[in-house]
């Protein structure tokens, strides 16, 4: 109880700072990077961007935005007391360095270009630095695979590469390496016994994952076994029986019909291209999230409000990287906003 009197102090502290919309609308109407760090030092994060050196950059702010959320969330796994949905969570950032790297690798980047879209602070906590190191230096794709043998990543990252060969989408190791995180986080929601607080906000996550995946693997032309194995512990809202009838469904057309007999009946998309009708169900299920997250702090004391606290903390980060890029981009100001997970 003290580890969670404590954790939900800190975590309603987290909620009541983060940026409103017109704060991130006031960042996005920057005229150039320079204005930008300006501005967001006027913020909570002026301690992290006040590190930065000119000239400023978009990937030079959210490597310091990532910093420091890897920093919040090892200060909250440790209030935590062992969490194992909170710890499980850490995993996601080695999972986003690995993306980075091995899709670098696919495209043939040379290790300068893949080195500077690399935060190893997340791995420097953990004490696992070296095996995004060994990725990161290995000469091509193979070895780079080759390196992360024996480790939790090892026969994901290979699927991934195998499949990527086949199909030619990137996006197949954001899926493969996203299947190790949903499989701890599916372990840690097991072992977290029967808190509903933390169902609350893990459940439709680990749905919206299981979901894509059984619709991405449609669309890529997964054969049963492959699009199997994408698919982490599923949940009483989408069952093993929904999940087997859209791998088996004729289209992803036909798959998203599955959802009709699920708590997610209302956010279908109406007929479009599979692409679009994916993409629409992803959006729809970061808002289903976005709400939980923020609905969590109905409640004191609870690891479900610190699980939040965390994903807040992470969308925010998103949102900023996403000012960043637009503004350093020139991109127009309502296309910058757009791009934002705001609340409604």
């Amino acid at each position: 109880m003290p580890n969670k009197i404590f954790g939900s102090v800190k975590s309603f502290t987290v909620k009541g700072t983060m940026l409103s919309k017109g704060v991130l609308q006031t960042l996005a109407e920057s005229r150039d990077m320079d204005e930008l760090v300006t501005r967001i030092k006027n913020t909570i994060y002026l301690d992290t961007i006040s590190k930065l050196q000119k000239p400023y950059t978009a990937e030079g702010v959210e490597n310091a935005l990532r910093e420091d959320l890897a920093n919040f969330h090892a200060h909250m796994a440790n209030i935590s007391g062992g969490s194992d949905v909170i710890n499980a969570y850490f995993i996601r950032y080695i999972i986003w360095n690995l993306k980075v790297i091995l899709k670098g690798k696919a495209l043939g980047k040379s290790y300068e270009e893949i080195l500077q879209h690399i935060n190893l602070r997340a791995e420097e906590l953990l004490g696992r630095r070296d095996i995004v190191v060994k990725a990161l230096v290995a000469k091509d794709l193979d070895e780079s695979i080759t390196s992360l043998a024996g480790s939790e990543f090892g026969d994901d990252a290979q699927k991934a590469a195998n499949t990527y060969r086949e199909k030619g989408d990137l996006q197949i190791f954001d899926t493969y390496l996203d299947h190790v995180f949903y499989r701890a986080l599916a372990k840690g929601l097991a072992s977290s016994g029967n808190e509903p607080d933390v169902k609350a906000v893990v459940i439709p996550e680990i749905d919206a994952y299981n979901v894509l995946s059984a619709l991405r693997g449609k669309f890529w032309g997964l054969n049963e076994q492959q699009a199997r194995e994408i698919i982490v512990g599923v949940t009483s809202k989408v069952t093993d029986d929904v999940i087997q009838k859209m791998i088996n469904a004729e289209n992803v057309s036909d798959a998203i019909a599955e959802l009709g007999n699920t708590v997610y009946k209302d956010i279908i998309p109406q007929p479009t291209s599979d692409i679009e009708a994916i993409s629409h169900l992803e959006k729809s299920f970061e808002k289903i999230l976005f709400r939980r997250y923020l609905g969590a702090f109905r409640k004191m004391f609870s690891y479900g409000t610190m699980i939040s606290a965390i994903k807040l903390k992470m969308i925010e980060v998103r949102n900023l990287a996403a000012i960043a890029s637009g503004v350093e981009q020139k991109v127009p100001i309502d296309v910058v906003m757009s791009k934002l997970l705001l609340a409604e």
